[in-house]
């Protein structure tokens, strides 16, 4: 893989993690069009999801530092109840991975009609919001296992990671900062947990492509950082919906192209 073609599909990454918009349906796609889905694309991703994984632990560092302290100090109760959602939360994005459910969402990947179609699900989801008005509640145990299954139908590529989980955490009542804040840090586990199940995957990675694959690592690192300032500013606005205009866009886009320009035998 060229090194430019590393550096696009990073920065498709960093910002499509953390952007509301899907990073694994955007993956896949560039892929497609970039030509280079089946040159070691697994180990790939693994190491472009550890340069988003560096961005959101640098931005929620003082929270993340925060709940480390409550492990030891009684006055940080709220900080020390996180931890404990976070666990929970992460709890049906494991069950669906470690299940045959999980492999039936894999093979999408190699779908990218369906991987558009369903951009367009996340645009849907992103407006949910603005017609259903919950009341407001504290972040508890049952909303942190609502934004866990919004997680765990993100598997999906194509839906949206942060998308779902936030907008989980919304229609469950949650503020929008505390439901961002909390949706971030799902991120954590979740792309630890994708790490530690593909890493055999490393087993395929080379000397020759390794500088190739961490200065794309870099570049997600570098544009997974300022998706998270622009997702956090999008939500203390309201302005979530924004994202869902340009899914549909985007869905209409790829479900045109790949099913009627696109050469799947190239």
């Amino acid at each position: 893989m060229e090194i430019w073609k590393s550096i696009i599909v990073g920065i498709v990454q960093g910002f499509a993690e953390f952007l509301p918009i899907s990073s694994s349906g955007h993956i896949v796609l560039t892929q497609f069009l970039l030509g280079i889905r089946e040159e070691g694309t697994t180990v790939f991703e693994i190491i472009l999801h550890v340069g988003t994984l560096l961005s959101v632990l640098l931005y929620f560092w003082r929270k993340l530092w925060n709940m480390t302290r409550s492990l030891w100090t009684p006055e940080l109760k709220d900080e020390r109840s996180w931890i404990l959602f976070l666990g929970l939360a992460t709890l049906p994005a494991v069950g669906v991975a470690l299940t045959p459910v999980g492999d039936s969402f894999k093979k999408a990947y190699d779908n990218p009609v369906l991987v558009s179609a369903l951009l367009i699900v996340t645009g849907a989801l992103l407006l949910a919001p603005k017609v259903i008005k919950p009341k407001a509640k504290e972040l508890g145990w049952k909303t942190a296992l609502f934004m866990g299954f919004g997680q765990a139908f993100a598997i999906l590529p194509g839906i949206s990671r942060s998308g779902s989980t936030i907008t989980a955490g919304l229609l469950s009542g949650v503020t929008p900062k505390k439901a961002a804040d909390f949706a971030f840090l799902m991120s954590i586990p979740a792309i630890l947990g994708a790490v530690v199940m593909d890493r055999d995957a490393f087993s395929e990675l080379s000397s020759d492509q390794a500088l190739t694959y961490l200065i794309g690592a870099l570049a997600a690192f570098i544009s997974g950082l300022a998706a998270i300032f622009l997702v956090m500013g999008a939500v203390k606005r309201g302005k979530l919906q924004y994202f869902a205009y340009y899914c549909f866009a985007a869905g209409i886009a790829g479900i045109i192209y790949f099913q009627f320009f696109f050469n799947h035998s190239a």
